[in-house]
């Protein structure tokens, strides 16, 4: 068995513009548990604990969505907090250009999921990119969440990357003493886009 889910993958160059907002946010405070570089995604839709013939039910789903679907970029752009920055559990980044085609290829994905029995999402999906999560609300406020909250107040129109959408990976994570490791186990191209 393993914890999957279907994702969006950053190029190196969006990945490093991301990272120096983490960079940035990081020096303002504490009580935020930043994602590390490497698992760096947008997730389309999670799977849960899956055994590998239902993995590569999940990969024809992939495929068949992927297919269906034009190449198109998006403009990672403005962070915000869910629910809100008074008492945040997530930090992202959001979508600006782009936004509706991706909101498009999610609701293929998870329609040809679906199709193949793999339950839908418990929530709506909103594009964005978590950067980091809140655990504990106390240890946010008294180690910097007025200065981190200013921050990303105030960062709602920054302008952060663009990224080129060219395929959808099946993902697979694996936790380890020293937090998630997040594998791609394939990708399949859009617009049947070859190589």
């Amino acid at each position: 068995m393993a914890r999957a889910f279907v994702a969006l993958v950053l190029t190196e160059e969006a990945r490093r513009a991301v990272t120096e907002v983490i960079d940035s946010l990081r020096r303002l405070g504490g009580g935020v548990a930043w994602v590390p570089p490497a698992n760096l995604h947008l997730t389309l839709h999670f799977l849960g604990e899956q055994s590998g013939p239902r993995l590569v039910e999940a990969l024809d789903a992939i495929d068949e969505a992927a297919t269906a679907c034009r190449p198109f970029e998006i403009a990672l752009h403005g962070l915000g907090a869910f629910p809100g920055l008074e008492r945040p559990r997530i930090i992202w980044l959001g979508l600006a250009e782009g936004a509706l085609a991706a909101r498009g290829l999610q609701a293929r994905v998870m329609t040809a999921l679906g199709a193949r029995g793999f339950p839908p999402e418990a929530r709506p999906w909103h594009p964005h990119l978590t950067l980091g999560r809140v655990p504990d609300e106390r240890r946010w406020r008294r180690e910097g969440g007025a200065a981190l909250r200013q921050a990303i107040g105030r960062a709602g129109s920054l302008a952060v990357a663009r990224l080129p959408v060219r395929g959808v990976s099946l993902m697979t994570s694996e936790l380890l003493p020293s937090g998630a490791r997040y594998t791609e186990r394939a990708s399949r191209p859009l617009g049947g886009l070859a190589g």
